[in-house]
């Protein structure tokens, strides 16, 4: 039972924003201690938080496979935490991904206005590769398929199209990126999403 200890669990601060990964034992310990709270997702989807005693009242009244056994009771293992104090970020550069262009831009094309689902978005360069034009903050934008097309390989000054507004590179940072290992536990999906809006973009960008 004890093996669970040493597993990951995903670390949240206080405006429920993913900055670490820690073990089963240092997340107890931060619950039991009054720093940070356990995050269940119940049936209709929504989280709940715990904290410690309440966590332990849950564990023995539903009991759960994934538990850490204690001289005087069980509990279940956290997946999920919620500090209570910490709403600071890590300070790094903004990453240059997909998810973070869709998040600066709004999932809006820059040259219609429109909002759009992201899967009707695509990655444009302002100024096409083939001229020049780098993969760049300042150079990539969120363009809908039919100003995609449009646009083709040209500069939006000949095709004839305007940008709603022009490219910057961030100052905020609306993603962490959290090193852990494959595969992550199931209830972290709804605070990561890194397999694809979160890769960091090269050259090979379309």
């Amino acid at each position: 039972m004890n093996s669970f200890l040493n597993q990951q669990v995903l670390v949240l601060n206080r405006l429920w924003q993913a900055v670490n990964v820690c073990s089963v034992r240092r997340a107890l310990t931060l619950v039991f201690e009054g720093h940070a709270h356990v995050v269940l997702s119940d049936q209709d989807g929504a989280f709940q938080t715990f904290n410690f005693h309440a966590w332990r009242d849950l564990s023995q009244a539903q009991p759960h496979p994934e538990t850490v056994a204690t001289i005087s009771f069980k509990i279940r293992v956290p997946r999920v935490i919620l500090l209570l104090f910490f709403d600071r970020l890590p300070k790094k550069e903004v990453k240059f991904t997909r998810h973070n262009i869709f998040e600066r831009d709004k999932n809006t094309c820059q040259y219609c206005g429109h909002t759009f689902e992201r899967r009707d978005l695509n990655l444009d360069h302002v100024i096409p590769r083939d001229r020049g034009g780098p993969t760049s903050w300042e150079n990539i934008v969120c363009s809908c398929i039919p100003c995609n097309t449009r646009k083709a390989n040209r500069t939006p000054t000949e095709a004839g199209m305007h940008l709603v507004r022009r490219p910057k590179r961030p100052k905020w940072r609306p993603f962490v990126q959290v090193s852990f290992e494959l595969p992550y536990h199931d209830s972290w999906k709804h605070f990561l999403d890194l397999a694809y809006w979160n890769v960091e973009l090269g050259e090979d960008v379309r």
